[in-house]
Order: C-alpha cells, then structure tokens, then sequence
C-alpha cells in the first residue's frame, strides 16, 4: 500500500529530509572500510579529476563484475572518439579498475543519490551517453540524467522474478524510470518481458557483456612462481566463495584427501576482508591454512591455500585445471562461469545460478559445467575429474569452445548506441 503511493517526487523530498541519516550511515561504512577516505567527496558528487575535452560516454555499474563487463565496449565507444568514465559504487571495484583501465578510460565513484549530488556530478562531467550496466535505478540519478536531455541506453538489463514483483507495488515509481532510457537491452527475453511490463520501452533482446571480456590478465612472472608452487599435486579452486561456501569446500576436501594423496583446495573469497574468518573456521576444523595475502607459499604440509589477493583471479583461473562457482549453492544467484571457462577449465557450480542461467545452459549443454543439488555432492562429483585427467581435460576443453561462442553483446549495445546518439536531435545536442 505504501509503494502504491511512491512518486519521483516523493523519492526526491524523502531523499533530501534523509540527508542527515545518510551522511551518518556513509560515516559508517568509512569507518568500516567500505568507503574510500581519499576520494569520498566523491560520493557527494565533487570531481576528483576535471573533465576531458570532447565527447563524454558515462557507463554506470554497481561493483566489481557490472564494472568490468563494460570494459570491451568502453574500448570500442573510445574507438569512436569518446573519453568514458566509468562510476562505481564499491571500493573493491575502484581498486581492480586502476589495473584495468585503457588510455581514454575515467574511474570516479557513483553519487549518493540526492539531488545536490547527483546535480553536482552531472554539471562536471556532462556526458553526451549514460550507459546503465544491468539495472541498479538510482531515481534522484536516473531521472536527473534524463531531464538532461542525455541519451540513455541499459545494457545487461536485468530484472529478477523476484525484483519485479517488488517493483510491482511501486508502479508509479518503477514506470517513469525505465521510460527514461532511449533502449533497454535485455539480457534474456525473460528479463526483457518483465522490464517491458513495468514500463521500459524499446526492449531487446541484447546478451551479456560480461561474455566478451578478454581472457582475465595474470603477472607471467607470478604465475610461474605459483605453478611451481602447486607442482604436480591435485589441485581444485573454489572461486568467489560466500560465507558457507568454505565449509563446503572444506567438507569435500576431508572427503576426497584419504583418496586423492596430495589433494589442495585453494579457497578465493568475495570479499577478502572474510579472511580472518574463513582461516578461524578452518583451524576449529583441524586445518592451517597458508594464506597467500600474507606471503605464506603453499608447502607440503599445506591442505588449503586462501587465495586472498585482490586481482589475481586471472592466475588462479590458469594454474588450475577445475573450478567450482561459489555462490551458487546458497542465494547469490552464482557467479560468471565464462571467466575460468576462458582459461580451459572443467565447471560444477550449485543449483541458483540464475545471474548467468544463459552461459549455464550453454555450458552444461556442452558437457563442460556440471551441476549439483547441494553441498554434500561436492566431493562425489569433484572426485572423477581429480582422477581421471582425461575427462578432467575433455570438460575443460569444451568449457574454453562454448565461452568462446558467447560474445557479441558489445557490439549490438554499440550499435544501438551509435543508432541513439547519432540521430539529428542527439547529433544537434552533442555539438551544442
């Protein structure tokens, strides 16, 4: 009853009367490290950098993986002349972009969304295209760009069954931010019929960016040192593990070792600050980890290695040969599965992997993903390929063909971007 009754207006005066909560909140997350103390005026919309001369493309993600995905079609809108600042909302993700960022590529932090920031960010940068990665709708940000008069188009457009029926009892809300983008480009024709429901026009069908990311880097020298390091003992990788996902990992472990002498699991967190948490839980379990922030190399003795290191997924994709995707046996929704794919490994990953069903359906489809109920079938399907390598091999391979034939979501979103911006209207406000 009370989203029934939720309008832009509303949101706006709720927003500014909220000003002081929301200055103690992000206080808060400074204190706890979520916040970037050097560049925090940031989120109050202050440029921490002037704006470039030309054409200006902004692309908005939440975190880490919105961020990256936009990258291979920020390479191409820099081919066409443009500068492109990317926002975030996530310090994880500023940090990772530093290392990832082209000539002719920005990293600012998004604005908290009340209107004196949103109208500061938006009166420095000035961006001629706002891109919207997957469907994170700031109202005060959203609806500020658009009475701009600033091209907007929604990429990776997502929208969950269960996000949606949310929206629902907000319609007067929901309606005038998704009329607000010029394109909407579904990530699945499920997404797309949702969206179009609660009110986005011009909706189709675009992919997933997220599928045309190159192959993750790795430092050569690194990756040399760890291989050596693993030498030829059997190794797996739990990846972008969330808290229950390493006692999994743990529990397939205490199951596989007694038949697989020599056995390491090597355990990457979401969030590397879990790692005092993760190493507690596993020595109440019997087991010292070596911990790879900390310098300690992985001996003999070592059963389990937290790989701890921000940026690093890259060399752990390649120095093993199996993955298992995290956050898909609790209510995550899983993680990218194209990324280790890329880098020639056999898949398993649990039953909600619903960010990524497409990429999922395609994978096992192609024998390279296989998938388990629940926690206690780990070890069983792990122990084939930690013994037969050439069926470990064979998944790997198919993994690398089928992530091969994903992509192409970049260069539609171009093109519907060029199709935008270059009409005589858009043409007329881009010379202005």
């Amino acid at each position: 009853m009370i989203g029934a009754l939720a309008t832009p207006a509303l949101y706006r005066g709720v927003s500014q009367l909220a000003a002081p909560a929301i200055d103690l909140w992000l206080a808060h997350r400074r204190k706890q490290g979520k916040e970037d103390t050097a560049r925090f005026a940031e989120r109050f919309g202050h440029a921490g950098l002037p704006r470039p001369d030309g054409r200006l493309a902004w692309a908005h993600g939440a975190s880490v993986g919105e961020a990256l995905a936009v990258l291979p079609l920020a390479e191409r809108l820099v081919a066409e002349g443009f500068h492109v600042l990317i926002t975030s909302g996530t310090v994880t993700s500023a940090q990772i972009l530093e290392k990832r960022l082209a000539p002719g590529m920005t990293h600012q932090y998004v604005p908290i969304d009340r209107p004196t920031a949103v109208r500061r960010f938006l009166d420095h940068w000035r961006p001629e295209l706002a891109i919207w990665v997957e469907s994170e709708l700031w109202p005060n940000l959203v609806l500020g760009t658009a009475a701009r008069a600033i091209a907007m188009i929604m990429v990776n457009a997502r929208m969950s069954e269960r996000s949606a029926r949310r929206w629902r009892g907000m319609p007067r809300l929901i309606k005038p931010l998704l009329g607000a983008f010029s394109a909407v480009l579904a990530q699945s024709e499920a997404d797309g019929e949702r969206l179009q429901a609660l009110g986005a026009g011009s909706v189709s069908l675009g992919g997933n960016i997220k599928y045309d990311a190159p192959p993750l880097p790795v430092d050569a020298a690194a990756l040399q040192r760890f291989t050596k390091e693993l030498g030829a003992r059997p190794h797996w990788l739990a990846a972008s593990t969330h808290p229950g996902d390493e006692a999994a990992a743990c529990q397939a472990h205490a199951a596989l070792a007694g038949e697989t002498p020599g056995l390491i699991t090597l355990i990457a967190p979401r969030h590397p600050a879990r790692t005092a948490e993760i190493a507690d839980m596993l020595r109440a379990r019997g087991i010292t980890p070596a911990i790879r922030s900390r310098g300690q190399a992985i001996t003999p003795n070592t059963e389990i290695y937290i790989a701890d290191t921000l940026g690093e997924m890259g060399l752990l994709y390649r120095a093993v040969g199996t993955v298992f995707i995290a956050g898909s046996l609790g209510d995550h929704g899983g993680h990218n599965p194209v990324e280790p794919a890329l880098l020639e490994n056999a898949l398993l990953a649990g039953p909600d992997m619903r960010n990524f069903d497409d990429a999922c359906t395609a994978l096992q489809a192609a024998g390279a993903l296989t998938r388990i109920a629940r926690a206690d079938d780990l070890a069983a399907t792990l122990q084939p390929l930690m013994t037969d390598t050439a069926r470990q091999r064979q998944q790997a391979a198919a993994a690398l063909a089928t992530a091969g034939a994903l992509g192409g979501a970049s260069d539609r979103a171009l093109t519907e971007i060029l199709r935008l911006i270059e009409g005589p209207g858009n043409q007329a406000r881009a010379h202005a």
